[in-house]
């Protein structure tokens, strides 16, 4: 695989953080995602921000990606206040981590497309200030900004340099986008790539917890990885495939698979 590869933590989500950080040093993954949740979990432990940031720079793993926590594109008020000041954290702990790139999901609800483009351009200030990148991702199974076209609406108007696309061949899978649709994507408009692939059958809207390793359902990882390849992509690919079936396994066995997959997927797109 010619990009290096990250683990997202919601993948070992029932796993500790710290056994988390050994098992992706041990099977060979390049780097670690980062939610904010891992943070709000060490706070109801008892443990600072300061804490968590100590153990990741202690595994020695590079950093990815660190998540921040979504809803800010349409809030208001005082709720609109705590996002960005939340929002302005996790920028400042991805740059403590020397990570360049910090992602959010959009809002699961509706709102002005308008209104929407200038909260873009409000926290990609925010990321600006810390030399970050936020990655915006679409969520196939939210009610508005839900396929590659809507996302990048946003993104075209609200035009900031320190935000990009976030492209998870999930989403885009769901979605019924194909890798041809990249075509008119200019490569400087790719912030960040998230993976994994679609059950063939048995999807239930609304849900998303049935992710899967490469090449176990619908998802043509050659053809996006070659697309991706295309856009002079170089950056991290990171997989993130939340599952209750993987959870309830052995987390170092989950990991080695994946890796597994993903290397496959990858000599699929070379051949």
């Amino acid at each position: 695989m010619p990009n290096p590869l990250a683990l997202h933590t919601w993948t070992l989500d029932t796993t500790p953080l710290a056994r988390v950080l050994d098992i992706v040093k041990s099977t060979g993954w390049d780097a670690i995602e980062l939610r904010r949740l891992d943070f709000k979990r060490a706070a109801e432990a008892g443990q600072p921000a300061e804490a968590v940031l100590d153990l990741v720079r202690r595994s020695a793993l590079g950093v990815s990606c660190v998540g921040v926590e979504l809803g800010w594109l349409w809030a208001e008020g005082a709720e609109r206040a705590r996002l960005l000041a939340a929002f302005d954290e996790s920028c400042r702990w991805a740059k403590d981590l020397g990570s360049r790139t910090i992602m959010s999901p959009v809002d699961r609800g509706e709102g002005p497309v308008a209104r929407a483009a200038d909260s873009v351009k409000e926290v990609g200030d925010i990321a600006g200030r810390y030399s970050v990148r936020l990655a915006l991702e679409f969520n196939s199974q939210c009610a508005q900004i839900n396929t590659l076209r809507s996302v990048r609406e946003v993104l075209a108007r609200a035009a900031h340099p320190h935000v990009g696309l976030l492209l998870d061949t999930y989403h885009l899978q769901r979605s019924g986008a194909k890798p041809d649709d990249l075509a008119d994507v200019a490569p400087a408009e790719i912030a960040y790539v998230q993976y994994s692939d679609v059950p063939k059958s048995g999807l239930v809207p609304g849900q998303a917890l049935d992710r899967l390793p490469p090449g176990q359902g619908s998802v043509p990882f050659a053809a996006w990885f070659a697309a991706f390849a295309r856009k002079g992509y170089s950056g991290y690919c990171s997989y993130e495939a939340p599952n209750p079936v993987a959870w309830a396994r052995d987390p170092a066995v989950v990991s080695r698979e994946a890796l597994d997959a993903t290397r496959a997927a990858a000599q699929g797109s070379r051949a």
